[in-house]
């Protein structure tokens, strides 16, 4: 596994979540809020990048999803 590509895609999905948390805190919304914390927590507990990008990708559209 490439030290690389990790950070890259830590920091893909570390800045939607930092969106997605904003988004949620001004908006009230428990969804976005709580995709938010996941997508910036969930990188360091991947054990390799094909996990890492499945889960965030379904964190990122999870609020999509459950948005009403």
């Amino acid at each position: 596994m490439e030290t690389g590509t990790v950070l890259i895609y830590s920091m893909i999905f570390g800045s939607v979540g930092i969106g997605y948390f904003i988004y949620g805190k001004r908006q009230s919304k428990i969804i976005p809020l709580l995709a938010g914390i996941a997508l910036n927590l969930f990188p360091y507990f991947m054990p390799n990048i094909y996990a890492m990008v499945l889960v965030g990708l379904i964190l990122i559209g999870n609020p999509w999803i459950y948005s009403g």
